[in-house]
């Protein structure tokens, strides 16, 4: 079963979430700052990330970055991708809020399986 780390700050979008991730057998750990996600990738392992791409203290990349450092698999979720500098669009797999359900379980197959789109 794969691990993942939810990091999403509004209450409402994180509880439907983490349902979503619940109900595809995913094992699911869910936070809503950048400093919560850090301290849980500090001390434990996971296959993915799943991150907002705004944060009440920062940014999504930020959660992403530290992820990286492990070489655990990252997926934002963001209204704002257009927003970002090219450099960190080739450097994660984004998908455009508002995401369905069945988008957002693709996406998670196809960046665990390594598949860029």
């Amino acid at each position: 079963m794969n691990r993942i780390l939810l990091v999403e700050d509004e209450a409402d979008v994180r509880m439907l979430l983490e349902h979503v991730l619940l109900s595809a057998e995913y094992q699911v750990d869910s936070v809503a700052t950048v400093e919560a996600a850090c301290a849980l990738l500090d001390t434990q392992s996971y296959d993915l990330v799943v991150a907002d791409g705004r944060l009440e203290d920062g940014t999504g990349m930020m959660v992403a970055e530290k992820a990286g450092e492990s070489g655990t698999k990252v997926l934002i979720i963001t209204g704002y991708a257009f927003d970002l500098p090219r450099d960190q669009l080739e450097r994660y797999e984004f998908l455009l809020k508002p995401v369905r359900p069945y988008e957002l379980l693709d996406a998670i197959e196809r960046v665990l399986d390594g598949a860029r789109s």
